[in-house]
C-alpha cells in the first residue's frame, strides 16, 4: 500500500487521554507539548493497514524476524546509501536507547572511558555511567551559524583507557548532517586511537536540506566499518517509536559477538507488531516520507523566521530532524524551559543534553499548533 495521495498533516489528531507521554505530561493544563521526539502525525496508511491485518490474525506468539523485513531493509540500505549489508550483520533491538547501553557494556571494561560530543541526546550522557564507564564530554564547536565536530578537542580529551566514541548523525539536538570530510577525519582519528564508534543514525531518513545526504559512517571504508556499530530504526522517520523496533549493523564478527553477549538474558526480542510496522514502513512508506519532509521543511522555515526575531533567543539552521536547538541564555533566566512552560509551551530543557540555558523544540506537529506555540513564545519574550 504505497499511498501516493495527498497526506493531511494539518488536521490535529487528538492525543490527550491516549497514554501519550508527550501530551499527558501537561494533562489538564493549557500547554502545547513540543518536547519529546515523537510527531503528532498519523503514521503511513500502509503501516496502519499492516497492523490491522496482524491484529486480525489474532495470535500474538513469540516472533522471529520476518525474512521479508530483512530483505526489504537490505535493499533500502543499498538503494539509499550504496551500503551492501549482509543479513548476519543485523542485530534486532526493541529500542535504540537500549542499543546505546548495550554498546557501552560490550566495548571495553568497567572503568574505561567513553567519549561523546555535547550537547547531545541525553541517553548518550547516561549510558556510559550506567555501564560502569567514565564519560568524557567534548563540546561541539560553534562557528557562526554552524556547529562542527571539534576533533582537536576530542584528541586532547582521549585517554589510554578510551575505548568508545558515541556519535549522533544526523545530530540531535543541533540538526547537523555531518559531511563526508568531517566523517573521514573522525574515522582517521578513531583508527589512530583504536576506538570503536557507535553511530546513532536514527534520524537518517529525516534530512531536510535537499542539497545534503546522510552518509552512514560504516560506508566510508571497510576499515572504519570494522570498528563501527551503527544504530538505526524506522521509529522517528515514520512516527512509530511506541512500537519498539530498532537494529544494529555490525560487520565485524568479534564486535558483533561482544554486542550479543552484552544483550544476552537482558534485552528482550522485538515484538511482532514492531516488526509488522517496520516492514510496512520500509516497504510502503516512501511517498508518505517525502510528503512529510516537505511539510517539515515549511515548519522549519516558519520556526527559523519567528525565533530569529525574538529577543534573547538564538536558533541554528536545521539540516535534519524535526528538532530545533535554541539558545535562551539571552533571556537571563535560570530556567528557560520553565519560563516557556508558564507561557503555555512545553519544550525540552537543555540541561539533560549537557547545555543548561538552552531548549529544544519539536516542530513535528500541525502548522496551526506550531503557529500558536510561536505566538505564545513571542508574547512571553516581549513581556506581553
Amino acid at each position: 500500500m504505497n499511498d501516493t495521495s495527498h497526506i493531511d498533516f494539518d488536521t490535529p489528531v487528538e492525543r490527550r487521554g491516549t497514554g501519550s507521554e508527550k501530551w499527558d505530561r501537561y494533562a489538564g493544563r493549557d500547554i502545547i507539548p513540543l518536547w519529546v521526539a515523537d510527531m503528532d502525525f498519523r503514521s503511513p496508511l500502509g503501516v496502519i493497514a499492516a497492523l490491522h491485518q496482524r491484529v486480525e490474525h489474532g495470535v500474538f506468539g513469540y516472533t522471529s524476524t520476518p525474512a521479508e523485513l530483512v530483505a526489504t531493509l537490505l535493499s533500502l540500505l543499498e538503494r539509499e546509501y550504496g551500503w551492501q549489508v549482509r543479513a548476519d550483520w543485523l542485530v534486532w533491538l526493541p529500542g535504540l536507547v537500549c542499543g546505546l547501553n548495550v554498546t557501552c557494556r560490550a566495548v571495553g571494561e568497567p572503568g574505561d572511558t567513553v567519549a561523546t560530543f555535547t550537547p547531545v541526546y541525553p541517553p548518550f550522557l547516561t549510558a556510559p555511567k550506567l555501564s560502569g564507564r567514565e564519560l568524557l564530554c567534548v563540546a561541539l564547536a560553534c562557528e557562526g551559524d554552524v556547529w562542527r565536530l571539534d576533533l582537536s578537542a576530542l584528541e586532547r580529551t582521549i585517554t589510554p583507557r578510551t575505548r568508545l566514541l558515541l556519535l549522533c548523525n544526523p545530530h540531535n539536538p543541533v540538526g547537523r548532517v555531518w559531511s563526508r570530510v568531517e566523517l573521514l577525519t573522525l574515522a582517521e582519528l578513531a583508527e589512530k586511537h583504536d576506538l570503536v564508534i557507535c553511530s546513532d543514525e536514527i534520524h537518517a531518513g529525516l534530512v531536510l536540506d535537499q542539497d545534503k545526504r546522510h552518509i552512514p559512517l560504516a560506508t566510508l571504508s571497510p576499515e572504519i566499518a570494522r570498528r563501527t556499530i551503527t544504530l538505526q530504526a524506522p521509529s522517528k522517520t515514520y512516527n512509530i517509536p511506541g512500537l519498539g523496533c530498532s537494529f544494529a549493523v555490525i560487520s565485524d564478527d568479534r564486535l558483533r559477538r561482544q554486542f550479543q553477549r552484552a544483550m544476552a538474558g537482558i534485552v528482550p526480542h522485538v515484538n511482532l507488531l514492531g516488526y509488522s510496522a517496520a516492514l510496512a514502513a520500509y516497504r510502503d512508506g516512501e511517498q508518505w516520507r517525502r510528503q512529510l519532509l516537505a511539510y517539515l521543511r515549511e515548519n522549519r522555515d516558519l520556526l527559523l523566521r519567528e525565533i530569529g526575531n525574538l529577543p534573547g533567543l538564538k536558533v541554528w539552521p536545521v539540516e535534519a530532524t524535526y528538532l530545533a536547538w535554541i539558545d535562551a541564555r539571552g533571556l537571563g533566566l535560570a530556567d528557560p524551559a520553565g519560563f516557556f512552560e508558564q507561557a503555555g509551551v512545553g519544550l525540552s530543557d537543555g540541561a539533560p543534553f549537557g547545555a543548561p540555558g538552552f531548549v529544544r523544540l519539536n516542530f513535528g506537529c500541525p502548522r496551526l499548533l506550531l503557529r500558536e506555540a510561536l505566538r505564545r513564545m513571542r508574547a512571553a519574550c516581549s513581556g506581553n
